[in-house]
């Protein structure tokens, strides 16, 4: 599922099944992120800098902008060679994965990925292999 927010200048595209929870966006800009209300999103909270700025904070990718003026197709990226793929252990936290990556599942189904992927290592997640933010609540460490 994706969810769109737009100022008229750009556009904000929310995964939640990608979120982690981490509030990032709720933190750093509330004027335009608030979780209390309905809808979320708030595009007239901030400026358009603003919001792709804050956009850009998101760790797990559920959270993307794209400039009205051109069209999300045309931005997507061109693959001519494969690109290095960073993994990071997120302290207490999911293991993030930076870059376009296929997934595959025990049946052989595939799933492309990125540019971020956050994979669960609490153990809890209902959304197994990906990170729900379930490691927020239970007292995972690591």
């Amino acid at each position: 599922m994706k969810k769109e927010y737009t100022n008229g200048e750009v556009t904000v595209v929310w995964q939640p099944d990608l979120c982690i929870h981490s509030a990032k966006c709720v933190i750093g800009l509330p004027g335009v992120f608030d979780n209390k209300k309905k809808p979320w999103v708030n595009m007239e909270g901030a400026d358009t800098a603003a919001i792709i700025a804050q956009v850009k904070t998101c760790p797990s990718g559920a959270l993307s902008t794209y400039l009205n003026s051109v069209q999300p197709e045309a931005v997507a990226p061109v693959e001519t060679a494969i690109p290095a793929i960073k993994a990071v252990v997120l302290k207490n936290g999911p293991l993030m994965v930076h870059g376009e990556i296929i997934v595959c599942d025990a049946d052989g189904n595939e799933v492309k990925k990125g540019p971020k992927t956050t994979f669960c290592r609490c153990g809890a997640s209902a959304n197994k292999p990906f990170c729900d933010g379930s490691h927020r609540t239970n007292g995972f460490e690591g």
